[in-house]
């Protein structure tokens, strides 16, 4: 009987520690706006800039005048996410969303708390300085509205440091491999000139080098008409839009990706089964695009 009672006690202290345990939202809204998104966007722009953030990079996705992007970063958070060496860099852009909804406009952000845990293997140890950057990203959108309710799903913190959407899915640690050049610098020029030829109707939207490092990250625009971002955010939810550009990454001579199957389902984890199915092309897509830009 005391061994029932024991493994019921084990049980009911595993289920509330469970129903405590931290999650996590992929996206923030931090209100609705009444102002033009031209003045919307301006402004915004503005008040990161007075926060000490650099404006690195914003476009419209899909090429839609209903969706804006801005993307943005700071030395701290470079040199934090420079401290994480698998991919960390990938974090070390930040994004704001706009999506226009008739007269009003939503704005958003992706939550850097949720992608720096996501990402970054020294998450844990940095957590104060990481929050400091979280903070006064909400403190450049305060003037836009206080609302700051995440949403976007939930995934508990301990399952986002190791996150996958279904059994046999891949993770963080399972990149797509594009290419290998003979040098860091070859793979610089390489990606440049097919970027700035628009190979695949793909756009560069931001770069960041870290030369000393040899690793450079590259947001890119996929506007390709039938296989780009036209084709598959329709499907997904357009609201989640500060998940976008998709990145490639160059490391040393290597340059790879995340997995579409990690990435997507990571930014967009309420995903069903049967909507992730009307996009089962899309991963291969976004591939084909980045494998151009690398070769």
């Amino acid at each position: 009987m005391k061994k029932i009672v024991l493994i019921l006690i084990c049980f009911a202290w595993i289920q509330i520690s469970n129903a405590q345990e931290n999650k996590m939202s992929p996206f923030i809204k931090a209100g609705t706006s009444q102002t033009d998104i031209s003045l919307l966007i301006s402004s915004i722009k503005q008040n990161l800039e007075t926060n000490q953030f650099s404006i690195i990079g914003e476009y419209q996705p899909e090429a839609s005048q209903e969706l804006y992007v801005i993307c943005f970063t700071r030395n701290d958070l470079r040199e934090l996410c420079l401290k994480s060496a698998d991919r960390g860099t990938l974090a070390s852009v930040l994004k704001i969303g706009l999506v226009k909804k008739g007269e009003s406009t939503i704005v958003s952000m992706l939550n850097p708390d949720y992608v720096f845990c996501a990402y970054l293997s020294n998450y844990e140890t940095d957590k104060p300085l990481l929050s400091k950057i979280t903070s006064d990203v909400k403190k450049s959108l305060s003037a836009i509205g206080d609302e700051f309710s995440p949403f976007g799903g939930e995934v508990k913190e301990s399952s986002l440091k190791k996150y996958h959407y279904k059994m046999m899915m891949p993770y963080f640690s399972d990149p797509v491999d594009l290419s290998e050049f003979e040098s860091f610098e070859a793979g610089l020029t390489t990606i440049r000139k097919n970027l700035k030829a628009k190979k695949g109707n793909a756009n560069l939207i931001y770069e960041q080098v870290f030369e000393d490092k040899n690793i450079a990250v590259f947001g890119i625009g996929l506007l390709d008409p039938e296989d780009g971002e036209k084709q598959f955010l329709p499907i997904i939810g357009e609201d989640h839009i500060a998940a976008m550009p998709y990145e490639i990454i160059l490391q040393g001579k290597e340059a790879s990706m995340l997995h579409g199957k990690y990435r997507f389902a990571l930014y967009w984890p309420e995903l069903t089964m049967g909507t992730f199915m009307r996009i089962m092309s899309t991963p291969g897509d976004v591939e084909d695009f980045m494998k151009a830009i690398t070769e």
